[in-house]
């Protein structure tokens, strides 16, 4: 690998960007299975977090990660749909026990095995729909190197800001391909500490909330007990059926998420004057719509552009800001127009115009047809 020293040019991959970034911001152990086109990551995250453990399947990776979670630690792990189909059940496992950590997802065509060398954008509704009970989990979408840099870092912040699993979502080709890159102009992250808590007066409580997400402890500390339950419990920890307060504690794990995704909430919106034409995209897909925008701007055709990083849970600024255009472009790299059915149901409204394709990327000529009359 080259590096100019005055430019900080070097030719690199988003997976190294990620990893790089997660164990600066306090990630500090990767557990992972390999799996293409996640693999890179998987290496990398070997040579870079303080521990890694190469686990036999994608179930025992988020077991293992729950009980590093439950240390104190903040561990990482990176798969495709078939590895993260596998560790479902423990991804609710660990919303339910309230134990950071950060699980790099990178899309490739399904379904099922699907294809394992070719991109797509197909697992935005398997996201959205993970946890039982339809509850969110946050999930920040890359669009770019500088991206798989300051959202890697984001996501570390949240899992452990929130106390949840949080969600990188990527695609074969941000995380595989390697081109030039200024790595100087990338921005200085800071390690987000987990504090624990430290009161001495009163017994802790492992579910107690303030501001919504509980103190955290340690499981391996000898000051106070804690209890961690991944069926419906009550502020203490202990298995309840329906109580008054387990009921509580179970509709706190929602609005936690929902009320403190506010504090990140994170997209692009380019604006030009006199636009009444919006381009939606993320992840790979926003490359080609800023190519578009930009085209469509140089023809005449003033155009504006969103590129959402906070895919969920959805936040109410983009049906703002979609509102306010009389056409509305959504590209995304599936069949079934996922970003555009959380935004608005089944019922697509008929300024919302749609391009879609499957098995290869959007091009900037496909979003720029649909913008022009």
């Amino acid at each position: 690998m080259q590096n100019t020293e005055k430019t900080g040019r070097t030719l690199i991959d988003g997976s190294r960007l990620m990893i790089e970034a997660l164990a600066r911001a306090g990630a500090d152990a990767f557990i992972g299975y390999p799996i293409t086109p996640a693999n890179l990551l998987y290496l990398y995250g070997s040579q870079r977090m303080d521990l890694m453990l190469s686990a036999p399947d994608e179930i025992t990776t988020l077991q293992w990660m729950a009980g590093l979670s439950a240390t104190g630690k903040l561990p990482v792990t990176a798969t495709s749909f078939p590895g993260y189909a596998l560790m479902l059940e423990s991804v609710n496992m660990a919303y339910m026990m309230e134990l950071p950590m950060v699980i790099i997802l990178v899309q490739r065509l399904g379904p099922a095995t699907g294809t394992a060398t070719c991109g797509a954008q197909g697992d935005l509704l398997l996201l959205h729909g993970s946890i039982s009970g339809g509850h969110p989990m946050p999930v920040l979408a890359t669009s770019g190197f500088e991206d798989c840099w300051k959202l890697a870092a984001k996501a570390a912040e949240v899992a452990v800001r929130l106390r949840t699993p949080v969600v990188l979502l990527t695609s074969k080709e941000e995380v595989m391909t390697q081109k030039s890159f200024d790595t100087s102009l990338l921005e200085t992250i800071e390690r987000v500490d987990r504090p624990w808590y430290s009161k001495t007066c009163c017994s802790y409580k492992s579910y107690k909330p303030g501001n919504l997400v509980p103190d955290f402890l340690p499981v391996i500390q000898k000051e106070h007990q804690v209890r961690l339950n991944a069926s419906t419990h009550d502020q203490e920890g202990i298995l309840q059926h329906s109580t008054t307060e387990a009921m509580e504690n179970t509709r706190r794990l929602e609005e936690k998420v929902i009320n403190r995704m506010n504090e990140y909430i994170i997209y692009e919106h380019d604006i030009q004057a006199g636009a009444d034409t919006l381009i939606v995209a993320y992840g790979i897909t926003a490359s080609a719509a800023r190519d578009a925008a930009a085209s469509l701007r140089r023809k005449g055709k003033p155009t504006d552009l969103l590129v959402p990083a906070s895919l969920l849970p959805i936040p109410a600024e983009y049906l703002d800001i979609l509102g306010r255009y009389s056409k509305v472009v959504i590209a995304e790299e599936n069949m079934n127009h996922q970003l555009a059915t959380l935004l608005y149901g089944q019922q697509i409204p008929k300024n919302i115009q749609l391009v879609n394709k499957l098995g290869k990327m959007i091009s900037p000529e496909e979003i720029i047809k649909e913008v022009l009359p």
